[in-house]
């Protein structure tokens, strides 16, 4: 395939033939938040959304569902927590390779070796450039203090 789009439509259309109700319904939720995020784009005067821009959606799904797992979780909802897992495993499917954790600390040094960044200050340039380099591969809730404990913070 070559874009997530047409995997999308792709991976759709063999979930539907093959009955599997809860993979379809995850993957429409993924193509009506990204037919919301080109509406968005549009209003805005640009295309359709960049690749970066859907990876940065799916993480952003998955974060919302890890939310409602633990709002589940929290009130005794398990059968409900189970049905955000599921979507969360469908949406995780498309997202690159996530990194470990130390995979993540060799490019954060990699990054502030490349960028020269020595204090705290500089925080914003390695994350900005983790970003361009990593999108997709990290979760960067997790990457923010990294970063800070390696620059001394």
């Amino acid at each position: 395939m070559s874009t997530l789009r047409e995997q999308f439509t792709a991976d759709l259309k063999t979930a539907m033939k093959a009955g599997e109700k809860g993979k379809v319904a995850a993957i429409r939720l993924i193509q009506s938040a990204l037919k919301d995020k080109d509406i968005e784009a549009r209003g805005a005067g640009k295309g359709e959304a960049t690749p970066d821009e859907i990876l940065a959606l799916l993480q952003k799904m998955i974060k919302q569902r890890q939310e409602s797992i633990a709002i589940y979780d929290a009130n005794g909802r398990p059968e409900l927590a189970e049905g955000e897992r599921a979507e969360v495993a469908v949406i995780s499917s498309y997202l690159p390779k996530q990194m470990s954790d130390e995979e993540i600390k060799a490019a954060i040094e990699e990054v502030i070796a490349e960028t020269g960044a020595s204090a705290v200050k500089d925080m914003g340039k390695v994350i900005g450039a983790l970003r361009a380099a990593y999108a997709g591969q990290m979760d960067f809730a997790k990457v923010s203090p990294m970063v800070k404990q390696l620059l001394g913070g």
